[in-house]
């Protein structure tokens, strides 16, 4: 279990709301996604959005990765935080003006656009600094990914991308343009993946197709970008801590023939990050009604907005009952019961869960909410002027000596 009984009582003595990270699974799981990277010859770009915490992408761009961004602060940071500015891709179907000029200056290496208009405008000011900009062309190649609507984003109409329709007007558009340079397609369906062969599979073969139109029309395209999307196990975190990277990297290996010259890029942020991440939080009240009981937590969705947003699940934990017993098992026969856990912001979707079994919970008792990593203190809002939840790292509890 990444959460100890030292983790729990050092716990104990901190203010939560807080964001803990377990560092060994953090620096295992980039460890491992740097050997298939190495071994396959896949080129990985850490998508930044998931999680900004300066330490874990300070590990991150150590090992050489690349940084995806989807914004001009985020290129800006990602770049201070060791990213080299040629290995770094700014994507976003709505880049300013103001944000292109400065990642121009900075010399990012790619482009990635999402629209004819974007093309032309990343064109007019490459020209007006007299630089040549690197644009690879994000592609709708219309594929379910067999995930929730919020987080699909590969279906032939969205925001996202360009689609079959424009395919000739691209080839012409990108023929006229002299201050850009096509580096590659860039391809994304989704995220929250856990079909990864099949979906992946069928990623691989859409893209292969796509390539091989374009070639056919007179352009090179030495970089395929594949996007990210690889999912976690949100019902188990400890039973499966590291996201399925050995499928993934293979099913790319065998399903995109590359002729030499091409190389392969992925975007992973969620599958780096979220397992190692988790939101402790302490029981306010335990409140019962005719047929319900709740437990209010003092976290609430201001500080992980995923459940709120749509639904999402994370695993609750009551660790304090983890504590006082030998084993979860113990645990469980010490009592569960069913509970609506829920945070204490003015909003009825605050819900971290309904009809949740949990060891029989008291005030004070210390809760974690698994799989918080990704996409939880990065969305994080003062909504009712509630604080923002800290980070605590595992390696500084371990260097006070389970104290801080």
């Amino acid at each position: 279990m990444a959460i100890d009984r030292r983790h729990i009582l050092a716990f104990g003595k901190i203010d939560t709301p807080f964001y803990f990270y377990d560092m060994d699974l953090f620096r295992r799981t980039v460890s491992g996604l740097a050997s298939l990277s190495s071994r396959n010859g896949i080129k990985v770009h850490y998508a930044v959005k998931a999680n900004t915490e300066e330490r874990l992408l300070r590990h991150i761009s150590s090992y050489g990765f690349g940084a995806d961004c989807v914004s001009g602060n985020e290129v800006e940071y990602a770049v201070s935080c060791g990213f080299r500015p040629e290995n770094t891709v700014f994507a976003g179907v709505g880049k300013s003006d103001r944000e292109i000029l400065s990642s121009l200056k900075l010399g990012i290496g790619t482009f990635n656009c999402e629209s004819l208009q974007e093309i032309e405008v990343v064109d007019s000011l490459a020209a007006s600094l007299g630089l040549t900009a690197n644009v690879s062309v994000r592609i709708n190649p219309d594929i379910d990914a067999h995930t929730h609507k919020y987080v699909t984003t590969g279906l032939y109409e969205n925001k996202f991308g360009i689609s079959r329709h424009e395919f000739e007007p691209l080839v012409e558009l990108l023929g006229r343009c002299g201050s850009i340079r096509l580096h590659g397609l860039h391809f994304h369906i989704g995220s929250q993946i856990t079909d990864v062969a099949e979906v992946y599979g069928l990623e691989c073969r859409r893209a292969s197709e796509i390539v091989r139109w374009f070639e056919d029309k007179g352009l090179v395209i030495a970089n395929i970008d594949l996007g990210g999307g690889l999912g976690v196990d949100y019902d188990d975190p400890d039973g499966n801590p590291v996201a399925d990277f050995s499928t993934w990297f293979r099913t790319i290996s065998s399903e995109l023939p590359l002729r030499p010259g091409q190389t392969v890029h992925v975007e992973p942020g969620r599958s780096v990050v979220a397992q190692c991440g988790t939101l402790v939080s302490r029981v306010l009240f335990v409140k019962s009604g005719e047929t319900k009981t709740f437990l209010i937590l003092d976290a609430g969705m201001n500080d992980l907005i995923r459940p709120a947003l749509y639904g999402a699940y994370h695993k609750i934990e009551n660790l304090s009952a983890m504590l006082s017993s030998e084993s979860p098992a113990d645990a469980d026969a010490s009592g569960s019961q069913i509970y609506d856990v829920v945070g204490p912001v003015c909003e009825s979707s605050d819900v971290w869960g309904a009809g949740r079994l949990l060891p029989r919970s008291s005030r004070g008792d210390i809760i974690a909410i698994r799989s918080a990593g990704a996409y939880g203190q990065v969305m994080a809002s003062r909504y009712n002027l509630r604080d923002l939840a800290p980070a605590v790292y595992s390696d500084d509890l371990a260097a006070a000596g389970g104290d801080l």
